[in-house]
């Protein structure tokens, strides 16, 4: 069992372990001699205000494990493993904690391929790195270490290469609203929706879009969709979008303020897909937090939905396994395998408006026949995750909510992968049961094992 890897790279308190300077110190000496033969890392980061002594650390541990290291500094998670793999980079990585609040941060890595790497692989390294915690190396976590020098050229190219991804976008004469969640798209969507806009005139109001080291995700972003769609209507604008802290994902509202979720986007990118005759097989993986009515109106277009466990690596797996060209979660992560190795906000945002352009209609229309069951989900923070099958209370509460929902609804519980959550995910046709049920869930865990 993996302990310092989650399903997104290893995340914590910037400052505590497993984010304290020697831990970091180690996962650089790590990678490095796992890499072998003087590798080339390529570095990003995102705006929290730990970032750039992360980037330092773990550069130090790179250079001194024999790699060079190459900076792109403040760009989206994406964006790294697209030039990891345009470049032949030994690995990207990103220094994100993406969602979570700007005291955390995180450290992902990808491969040569682009890819996240597989959990054997994270395993293997988080091994050595145990074991060079065992006996610390020389370095003072006080020492003043330089972060490295930052190729500027590198958001220019990421750019270009969204651009190239939708050739002759026009916004149509539209309003848009975007959101960049005062992160890592803070860096890159001004000059793209401003290149945009000048090849097909539209108007693009960006907000929170200042970041100060600490205002990331903060009221704003995917993690609060409901401000963008406000300001949607604030604004009388055709769509709005919203990116997380490293733009991995994006969400979106329609013209009448509506939210639009991940579950929205898969059901119009794979019926887009398939006109087109590039939907494989007619099927699309999404997880098991999707709602029943996304596959419901799937199959009324004669496409089959996959469930993978939540995490988009665990939806690219399947993709990988199955041949399917489109991925995604609820939360707005989405996977187009012919353009991207992993879910991008800022490619999602723009094949969304492709889409929404050649239809000639707006978002709310095509998305009328799109009835989802009512979903509720409640996070209960944990301080510790304990197989919840073992506990008694627990297990009852949830057999209970099965066999009320057992043809009308579904119940998902399960522990976040990035924070001391556990998830209680409850779907029913009624909303009464609904409710009751999640809340009598989420009293048990709390009950055992919360905080």
């Amino acid at each position: 069992m993996k302990k310092l890897f989650g399903t997104d790279g290893i995340r914590g308190v910037a400052g505590q372990p497993p984010l304290d300077p020697a831990t970091i110190y180690a996962v650089g000496l790590a990678l490095a001699h796992h890499l072998g033969n003087s590798p080339r890392v390529l570095i990003g980061q995102d705006t929290r205000e730990s970032s750039d002594w992360i980037a330092a650390t773990l550069t130090a541990g790179l250079t001194t494990g024999g790699a060079t290291v190459e900076s792109a500094g403040v760009i989206t998670t994406p964006a790294v493993a697209f030039l990891a793999r345009a470049h032949g980079f030994a690995a990207g990585i990103v220094i994100s904690a993406s969602h979570n609040p700007w005291q955390d941060n995180g450290i992902k890595l990808f491969g040569p391929d682009g890819y996240k790497l597989p959990d054997a692989t994270e395993l293997a390294i988080e091994e050595e790195i145990f074991r060079r915690l065992e006996s610390p190396s020389k370095l003072d976590p006080s020492t003043s270490i330089p972060p490295p020098d930052v190729n500027e050229a590198d958001r220019a190219e990421y750019i270009r290469f969204l651009l190239a991804a939708v050739p002759n976008l026009s916004l149509d004469g539209r309003r848009i609203v975007v959101d960049c969640a005062n992160g890592a798209a803070s860096a890159i969507a001004p000059q793209l929706f401003a290149e945009l806009n000048a090849q097909g005139g539209g108007e693009v109001i960006l907000t929170h879009s200042s970041p100060n080291g600490r205002n990331i995700n903060e009221r704003c972003g995917a993690l609060h969709p409901e401000m963008v769609a406000a300001e949607v209507v604030t604004h009388r604008a055709s769509i709005g979008i919203t990116f997380d802290g490293d733009a991995d994902r994006a969400l979106f509202a329609d013209e009448r303020g509506n939210v639009v979720n991940g579950d929205a986007v898969i059901l119009l990118a794979a019926r887009h897909l398939k006109a087109l005759g590039l939907l494989t097989n007619d099927t699309v993986v999404a997880t098991t937090m999707s709602n029943m009515g996304l596959e419901a109106a799937l199959k009324r277009s004669g496409i089959k939905m996959l469930r993978a466990p939540v995490g988009d690596k665990y939806v690219l797996e399947q993709m990988l396994s199955t041949g399917a060209a489109l991925g995604g979660e609820q939360s707005g992560h989405i996977i187009f395998s012919g353009r991207s190795t992993t879910g991008d906000g800022l490619l999602t945002a723009l094949l969304l408006l492709d889409i929404v352009h050649r239809s000639g209609q707006s978002l709310a229309a095509l998305l009328t026949d799109l009835k989802t069951f009512p979903q509720i989900i409640v996070n209960v923070h944990v301080r510790e995750k304990r197989p919840l099958d073992t506990i008694p209370t627990v297990a009852a509460a949830i057999a209970a909510a099965k066999l009320a929902l057992t043809d009308t609804g579904r119940v998902v519980i399960r522990y976040s992968g990035t924070e001391s959550l556990a998830r209680v995910m409850i779907e029913a046709e009624s909303e009464p049961l609904m409710h009751h049920h999640a809340t009598a869930i989420a009293d048990a865990i709390r009950t055992e094992l919360g905080i």
